[in-house]
């Protein structure tokens, strides 16, 4: 892998990581085009776990952005901040239905569901369904503008937790599922969207630690250690890909959180729902036409 390749995959994580638009679908179009990860199974191990590993940049950004609301959480652990505390139960629950399904479906997703057309298929379903919230949400509007954060008890963030199970299916957005979940709950477009990317951290944090210390099988025995799916991308591509990656990523996913939180404060989701059918369609056309392979 080239600098600039990394620098770019880097960029189309951060931006698409928070947005609801699928960062995975984006990042194995990108790879695609650029004949990432096709050069067998060992290449694209290394492809996925380099894509994993630049989430952690992602990561970084809003915890520096929502800095004070980690501290807030924290102190609430601690029984310094009864809304911390709350607060974070309420990240826990949105948390423990991916953690659990996460781990007994992962192999299972991996296996059969990161072709493109499976991704295709989610980035319009999951369009159609971001226009049927924004209509919904527009002939039923929440009194007051929606609930703030601190009013988002844990059983409402279990609903949002379930909702963002059906992201693990790629294409389909983390962001786009926890977001919608949040509105459906009755969550101002603000709180939604700091549930979302508090949520994100603690989602994306747990996924990237489980993809780094896995176990890489039916390639090497050298990689069937902890850490195999890091050592096998190191190996292929060496460190400096991975940092150019993580630094990308951290930089623009700030640039990214920013717009999406003043942008839906006065425009909504719809813009997000027709572009990710017009990427559905457009990506599915370049296949037809032998551009992109699927």
């Amino acid at each position: 892998m080239e600098p600039w390749q990394a620098f770019i995959l880097g960029v189309i994580e951060g931006i698409t990581e928070y947005l609801p638009i699928s960062s995975t679908g984006h990042l194995i179009v990108a790879q695609r085009l650029m004949g990432i990860g096709t050069g067998g199974l060992q290449a694209k191990e290394a492809a996925d776990a380099f894509a994993i590993c630049i989430q952690g940049g992602a990561i970084l950004a809003v915890l520096g952005i929502y800095s004070k609301r980690v501290i807030q959480m924290i102190r609430g652990v601690l029984g310094m901040d009864a809304e911390g505390l709350k607060l974070a139960i309420a990240i826990i629950a949105g948390f423990m239905p991916a953690a659990v399904l996460g781990v007994i479906l992962s192999h299972w997703i991996k296996a059969n569901l990161f072709g493109m057309w499976p991704v295709i298929a989610a980035w319009i379903i999951g369009g159609i369904g971001i226009l049927a919230v924004a209509r919904w949400r527009k002939g039923n509007p929440p009194k007051g503008g929606g609930k703030e954060l601190t009013e988002l008890t844990w059983q409402l963030a279990l609903v949002i937790g379930l909702l963002q199970c059906v992201a693990m299916c790629p294409g389909t957005s983390r962001s786009l599922m926890t977001i919608c979940g949040g509105l459906l709950v009755g969550l101002s477009i603000r709180a939604a969207v700091e549930y979302s990317f508090l949520l994100g951290v603690l989602t994306l944090t747990a996924a990237t630690a489980k993809d780094a210390v896995g176990k890489v099988k039916g390639i090497d025995p050298a990689y069937d250690t902890l850490f195999g799916g890091t050592k096998l991308m190191l190996h292929e591509y060496g460190a400096w890909p991975m940092i150019i990656g993580v630094v990308a990523a951290a930089v623009s996913a700030a640039i990214a959180v920013k717009w999406l939180v003043s942008y839906l404060q006065s425009h909504g989701l719809s813009i997000f729902g027709w572009y990710r059918i017009a990427v559905g369609l457009i990506v599915g056309s370049l296949i037809l036409a032998g551009t992109l392979h699927a």
